[in-house]
């Protein structure tokens, strides 16, 4: 795929207008997915296009995945495809910011790491999931075979975060600088969590290149927000349409909508993304707990049982009136309390709006796909808002729902009998527990008992305990859509 075979395609892309020879390899990304293609990126092309003299060029990379991918995407000089996409706006951007890949599936390790010797390597951002951190209770999960093998063999590195290790242990004997390592996941307090993974990861392997590490490293938290929902071939087949048919394996399609708040802390400078609509602030934690409480936690409620319910998408939970009006309560009667923002943002609007962006009929994101990891999002999305409540005596119903609702998906079967989707890193020790069914009691409890996921003080609390077991037993009786229904008035 080159600009010049795009000039004339029906979707009338938006192309790279700036001098990509300019670029050179000042930023890497880790975890090259779906959302770092679609979000980030995109701002960056904003401020390229804005700033065409710039020359504040990308190198993706991945320690595991995606080598096919890199391979496609130096066939297509380093360019790719974003659709992005609503009942409203159609609009394709061709993404020209790339200037090499890295992965040790193609030229090893040394070849992966080369780009992190880059004099001018300023930022090091990631997307890796949740299960990418290698955390448990906020701490580095020595026990994690990809740590366990990394501390053993540090120069070839099987986790994120042995990588990140290593390449600044290079720097550092090559008389470098260090970097900022920018968090994008999905997490709160994120650039913290990373931080306290770095640092215990660099603790166990070396005490001096962890001091050099707390010198020149900064790891500022950001809040990311754009729904970015899994290929499917109605997708590829519409962004073959667009391309006018070309092939592009690492197109992607989104909404339209975009949000990026950023903590300014960046040791070695950065591009001005604020120029292009992203916001730097000094505290991000309180658009993190309003995104991943609201938006995130209204998306997993609506996965679980619309997935038990019979739907398989976002946007038909949302064409369920009663889904539709559950989600919003939930949002505005239980989230919203328990979010301590600056004065102008107005949550009502917002949650608005959240519902208006799950209405979207493009996207097609499917609920099986948000269920995933629910033990890894259920504490921060849901449990972190109960504790609130149970704390203030506030109303919690909808958020037991929620919890129930995972609960019952990760039996193993929907409301039908049907075998579930479970891809989730406790899905094992899960499983075992729901060997004990059909005595759902003991199954809860067995579930409640694995403090990786419920803080052991929520499961002493009896309201706790008691509330979500309420919401199971009637999900059991009434099935998801009739209690939605019932739900609506509470």
């Amino acid at each position: 795929m080159t600009i010049s075979d795009l000039m004339n395609a029906p979707g009338k892309p938006q192309l790279p207008t700036y001098d990509r020879s300019k670029l050179r390899p000042r930023l890497i990304h880790l975890g090259f997915g779906a959302f770092a293609r679609a979000h980030w990126m995109s701002y960056h092309q904003d401020f390229l296009l804005q700033t065409p003299d710039s020359d504040w060029g990308v190198v993706v990379s991945d320690i595991l995945f995606g080598a096919d991918r890199f391979g496609q995407l130096e066939e297509n000089d380093h360019l790719y495809s974003v659709l992005e996409h609503s009942d409203t706006i159609s609009n394709v951007r061709i993404i020209g910011s790339i200037v090499k890949t890295a992965h040790p599936e193609r030229g090893g390790m040394d070849a992966f790491f080369a780009p992190f010797l880059e004099p001018d390597i300023a930022i090091v951002s990631m997307t890796v999931t949740e299960k990418g951190y290698c955390l448990t209770g906020g701490a580095l999960d020595l026990a994690n075979p990809a740590i366990a093998h990394d501390l053993d063999n540090p120069t070839a590195p099987k986790s994120a975060i042995g990588a990140l290790v290593e390449a600044l242990a290079r720097r550092k004997a090559a008389g470098l600088d260090g970097f900022t390592i920018l968090s994008l996941d999905n997490l709160p307090a994120n650039g913290k969590l990373c931080q306290q993974a770095v640092l215990s990861f660099a603790d166990k392997r070396d005490a001096v290149l962890a001091a050099w590490i707390r010198k020149h490293v900064t790891f500022p938290c950001s809040m990311v927000d754009r729904i970015v929902p899994a290929l499917t071939d109605e997708s590829r087949a519409l962004i073959t349409e667009k391309l006018g048919g070309m092939q592009d394996p690492n197109g992607i399609v989104c909404e339209p909508f975009r949000q990026w708040v950023i903590e300014d802390a960046f040791v070695k400078g950065r591009p001005a993304w604020e120029e292009v609509g992203a916001q730097f602030v000094p505290d991000v934690e309180p658009f993190e707990e309003m995104k991943l409480r609201t938006l995130n936690g209204a998306h997993s409620f609506l996965a679980y049982l619309g997935y038990l319910a019979g739907y398989e998408t976002i946007d038909a939970c949302m064409e369920d009136a009663n889904f539709r009006s559950v989600a919003h309560a939930l949002m505005v009667k239980e989230q919203q309390p328990t979010l301590d923002v600056p004065g102008d943002v107005d949550l009502d609007a917002y949650a608005a709006a959240l519902i208006e962006r799950f209405s979207n009929s493009q996207l097609k994101h499917k609920t099986a796909q948000i269920a995933s990891d629910g033990s890894q999002k259920l504490p921060q999305r849901m449990l972190a808002s109960i504790a609130w409540h149970l704390e203030h005596n506030g109303d919690w119903t909808r958020l037991a729902l929620g919890v129930a609702g995972w609960l019952r998906f990760m039996t193993g079967s929907d409301e039908q009998g049907n075998p579930t989707p479970i891809n989730d890193p406790l899905a094992e020790p899960i499983a075992k527990a729901a060997a004990l069914l059909p005595d759902w009691d003991a199954y809860i409890d067995a579930v409640f008992a694995m403090e990786a996921i419920f803080p052991p003080a929520l499961v002493a609390d009896v309201r706790f305990v008691g509330g979500v077991k309420q919401q199971y037993a009637a999900l059991i009786e009434l099935g998801s859509k009739r209690h939605m229904t019932a739900m609506v008035d509470c």
